[in-house]
């Protein structure tokens, strides 16, 4: 799904398309990486694609997409403006429209605190947060490939710093900005959250 995407909006500035696919892959596919992974982006897609008409330039959005995640180190705090830029470097090559270039690194940097923006970047901040309104078994692996992700760190360091992520989207007025996922995730998202910060486990086995 995201490969098509891609591979199309590539394919309007570049005829060298496996350049640029390989290049995510190869990030995508790091052996540290369990949940930020290709079939992040896959979800991604399948979250936006549908609204598809909403945005001012869907290239850009699937630029975002591909782009927003390419720098992940779990030890880094700066992440989102290191993949921001390499994507601007990217689209850069192309010569991609200088203001849509400037939207996809808003899109990427608006990912660090999932904060409300505008309509657009609302959008894709809430789709990139869909999956904590997943079912209950999905929410469990999700956080479960987190935690893989954060294997460096023991769990007397991991728990506290996921629960103070948990409890900031909790503490928010609405974890998904727009109708369109407010309606559709908001309040398993809450149930999710709570549940993972109480650290109920026998509680999500029975649910």
């Amino acid at each position: 799904m995201f490969q098509n995407e891609f591979e199309n909006a590539v394919l309007k500035y570049d005829r060298d398309v496996s350049r640029w696919l390989d290049e995510i892959q190869s990030a995508h596919t790091h052996r540290s990486r369990y949940y930020h992974t290709l079939a992040h982006l896959d979800y991604l897609v399948a979250e936006l694609k549908p609204l598809q008409n909403q945005f001012t330039s869907w290239d850009t959005v699937v630029f975002a997409i591909a782009y927003h995640d390419f720098v992940y180190n779990a030890t880094a705090r700066d992440n989102e403006e290191q993949s921001a830029k390499v994507a601007e470097a990217r689209l850069t090559e192309i010569n991609f429209p200088v203001l849509e270039k400037a939207r996809c690194a808003e899109f990427i940097l608006a990912t660090k605190k999932h904060e409300p923006v505008n309509f657009e970047v609302d959008l894709f901040t809430d789709a990139d947060l869909s999956i904590l309104g997943a079912s209950p078994e999905k929410y469990q692996q999700y956080a479960a490939d987190v935690r893989k992700e954060y294997s460096i760190y023991p769990d007397l360091l991991y728990k506290p710093g996921r629960k103070k992520v948990l409890q900031y989207f909790l503490e928010m007025k609405q974890i998904f900005k727009t109708d369109e996922f407010y309606e559709k995730y908001e309040r398993v998202a809450r149930q999710n959250l709570e549940f993972e910060v109480a650290g109920c486990s026998d509680e999500w086995k029975n649910r």
